[in-house]
């Protein structure tokens, strides 16, 4: 049996709801799926999985930090890690003035799930 490991994402949403049923749904569809509520679980991820395919990231997130600010330093040890960013606001993403802003994708909430699981499925693909 020489199945590959499951691709394994990192989201971070500071709505629990939202962030529950992201996590949910992108276990279903067989990703392995790591939650961080705020900035600093998403930095104590980042510090301490060796391996993650993907990072979504909310932009609006609580104690004013922007998921820019968690995407920068993350690409910074990590350079192969892909990003989504979903947003309520996302022309602030772009008005960030990140270079990552120009060239990541955004979802704009509300999406639909199956958006989120085509964008996912582009980014991770071999």
């Amino acid at each position: 049996m020489n199945q590959a490991s499951p691709k394994v994402v990192l989201i971070v949403e500071d709505e629990p709801h939202i962030l529950d049923l992201l996590c949910d749904y992108l276990s279903d569809e067989g990703y392995r799926v790591l939650a961080a509520e705020n900035s600093a679980k998403a930095f104590e991820i980042l510090a301490t999985r060796p391996h993650l395919d993907l990072l979504i990231s909310d932009f609006r997130l609580p104690g004013n930090v922007s998921g820019v600010m968690i995407v920068e330093p993350a690409l910074k040890l990590r350079p192969d890690l892909k990003v989504l960013f979903i947003s309520g606001y996302p022309i602030e993403i772009y008005e960030s003035g990140s270079a990552i802003a120009r060239t990541a994708p955004i979802l704009a909430k509300p999406f639909s799930l199956e958006s989120l699981h085509k964008q996912v499925q582009l980014l991770l693909a071999d």
